[in-house]
């Protein structure tokens, strides 16, 4: 009798234990997914779940900074959240993709100190699941905790992204060829005014990311393969741009 009982309640123990560690990891996994966030009070329908969803986006950006120059010595900071190093420059961005498809434009016309640059996407991309063949609406990204893309900018909700591979020009003469690039338009992450990045933020309490949702914007990139660990981003090519007017099409 009294092995019996010891027999039910180890049975009892691991059957707690078990559950223990699926409900951790089905919190893990709900931590981790870029279209459902744990804690927050507004839901919302994916883009596919509406009978009229063509996939079709169409914006433009203006208002551009850069982040550094292109001729940094290394050990530059390209991400550059305390906006030391940032500059206004003329030109405008234009997007014209497809989500559903993976295909479409995004070029970038600017004018740069060192002149007349192009940035232009030639194919999309996925690197991970996340960005869902190359180009993804409606998702969170960034942070530690969203389920999609490093930690270098916080946690935001972002209304469009693309990656893959594209190449630049300097007045007229190729740049770059077959660089990594990447965009998102998000909820504001740059101070409207200071262009600041309150990341981290020390004493956050609530779980949404240190972004301002009354503003968006647009980021954009294009890097090199090769890495150097003396630059931010670890990249030996990191040009890097912000955009804080966005318009819809």
């Amino acid at each position: 009798m009294k092995a019996r009982m010891l027999f039910f309640a180890a049975a009892i123990a691991a059957n707690i234990f078990t559950g223990s560690v699926r409900l951790k990891a089905d919190q893990a996994a709900a931590q981790h997914n870029p279209r459902q966030q744990p804690g927050a009070q507004v839901t919302m329908f994916a883009p596919e779940q509406h009978d009229l969803y063509d996939g079709h986006y169409i914006l433009s950006a203006s208002r551009i900074h850069m982040v550094g120059g292109l001729n940094d010595a290394p050990g530059w900071d390209h991400l550059d959240n305390d906006a030391v190093n940032v500059k206004p420059v003329a030109g405008t961005v234009e997007i014209d993709v497809n989500e559903i498809k993976n295909t479409g434009k995004f070029e970038a016309r600017l004018k740069i100190p060192e002149g007349d640059l192009v940035l232009a996407m030639d194919r999309f991309h996925e690197f991970n699941p996340c960005q869902n063949g190359g180009i993804a609406g409606f998702l969170h990204e960034h942070g530690t905790d969203s389920g999609c893309g490093d930690n270098n900018w916080p946690k935001a909700f972002g209304y469009l992204a693309g990656w893959g591979y594209g190449h630049a020009t300097l007045n007229g003469k190729p740049l770059y060829d077959n660089y990594e690039m990447h965009f998102m338009v998000t909820q504001g992450i740059r101070d409207r005014k200071t262009l600041k990045v309150a990341y981290p933020l020390a004493g956050k309490k609530l779980p949404g990311g240190e972004v301002n949702p009354a503003t968006q914007q647009i980021d954009f990139y294009i890097r090199s393969p090769q890495t150097n660990p003396k630059n931010k981003p670890n990249r030996e090519v990191f040009v890097h741009f912000f955009g804080m007017e966005v318009t819809w099409k």
